[in-house]
């Protein structure tokens, strides 16, 4: 689970196996990415939370998602 933030001051949350990877796709340094973040770049790292499992990551990502943009920051950090 992370959170970016965008160029635009945006913020972009989303889960990943592999954060260096994803990091690079939301960059345009590799193949991929997401649609919201390509008009965006650059995109840097504010976040990253391990979670126990896929379920586990997805929850906390809709909570984040669902959150008002002040909380998100500190929801991933506590862990929810």
């Amino acid at each position: 689970m992370y959170l970016l933030e965008c160029a635009d001051g945006t913020l972009y949350c989303g889960i990943t196996t592999n954060m260096a990877r994803r990091l690079a796709q939301h960059n345009g340094l590799a193949a991929g990415g997401a649609r919201y973040t390509r008009g965006r770049r650059p995109v840097r790292l504010l976040a990253l939370r391990l979670c126990a499992d896929k379920g586990e990551a997805l929850r906390l990502e809709q909570r984040i998602k669902a959150s008002p943009r002040g909380q998100k920051y500190t929801i991933l950090q506590e862990g929810a």
